[in-house]
């Protein structure tokens, strides 16, 4: 029997998230390579992890023999070191937001074309078991149609400078909506404020408008006082309601519908029933999916193209936010 290959990967940027890429990476005996310029953390690396190349720059990293990379840098830095590693013909996984601008993103996307290596950006929540497990009972009709969608991702937690709360936070609801929706919103409202730092938004609320009178809306903030991670879905014949951020992650499923009695609608609330799932980590699922495509198939979830709506959708909210 053929011993399956063991790719090994090289991760630009040691911050909190870099770190989770770095030690899932290396539970699955995939880690091969970090890139951090700050000489105290990469001091540190060295002590930890005595098996890794470790780099101040990603340079030298570039001229080494990885299957691929991920970029886990701040997002400013983003492009300069996507466009680097694309260049030098790598796969590469980016973190989210993939680049401050569609326009980066479009470039970083054909520049991966060009070089025949799969781009990936990491909408990592496409990969949660349950939002899978959602999908599933939408496809399967027992919601009926799909009418609504919400998301609530609030928090008192890290609170950036080079990007406002919507930026930070909402790339991966706005991945969840084009998963489930499907289609490009026709009409997007964006409000919010800007509280600790000018032009910087801390708090938002988004409204996104679809054909046929579908809807769904994102409230995002780092300012607030309890974690909540709430994601609901309503359709004609149902409800689904899922609550990541509690230990238990409980997805529930509501026999609620609206029956029209002569031309009188009246809420219609049948049982609740709990919808078990097999939940993984899905920062080593996406993990898993980014290693199985380095042989050169092409990926399908969360590649380029998906990431440049992500960013149009970004994009036009902010300029609805900004304008208000």
């Amino acid at each position: 029997m053929n011993k399956e290959k063991e790719y090994k990967i090289c991760v630009v940027g040691a911050g909190q998230w870099g770190m989770n890429h770095i030690n899932t990476l290396k539970n699955m005996n995939s880690l091969g390579g970090i890139v951090e310029k700050n000489e105290v953390v990469t001091d540190k690396l060295k002590l930890n992890y005595p098996n890794c190349k470790i780099y101040n720059e990603l340079e030298p990293a570039l001229k080494d023999n990885f299957d691929g990379f991920i970029v886990a840098t701040p997002p400013a830095m983003h492009f300069e070191d996507a466009r680097k590693i694309i260049g030098a013909k790598f796969h590469l996984l980016i973190e989210k937001p993939i680049t401050l601008n569609k326009d980066d993103a479009i470039i970083l996307n054909e520049l991966a074309k060009k070089n025949n290596v799969n781009l990936m950006v990491g909408h990592l929540l496409l990969f949660h078991p349950a939002f899978n497990e959602m999908k599933k009972i939408l496809d399967s009709g027992k919601l009926g149609y799909l009418q609504y969608i919400y998301s609530n991702r609030l928090n008192h937690g890290t609170i950036r400078s080079e990007e406002n709360v919507f930026w930070s936070l909402a790339p991966h609801d706005i991945a969840l909506f084009q998963y489930f929706f499907d289609e490009i919103p026709l009409k997007i409202t964006s409000r919010g404020v800007d509280i600790l730092q000018n032009k910087i938004h801390d708090i938002t609320i988004t409204a996104l408008e679809y054909k046929n009178k579908k809807m769904g809306h994102i409230f995002v903030s780092w300012l607030h006082p309890f974690k909540e991670h709430r994601f609901v879905i309503v359709g004609s014949n149902g409800m689904i309601h899922f609550e990541d951020s509690k230990d238990s992650r409980p997805l529930l499923f509501y026999n609620k519908r609206v029956e029209f009695k002569g031309n009188v609608p009246v809420a219609d609330s049948g049982s609740s029933e709990k919808i078990n799932y097999n939940f993984e980590f899905p920062l080593k699922l996406q993990l898993k999916y980014f290693l199985k495509h380095l042989g050169g198939e092409r990926i399908k979830i969360a590649d380029g193209n998906s990431a440049i709506v992500v960013m149009d959708i970004l994009e036009k909210s902010s300029i609805d936010l900004m304008s208000n």
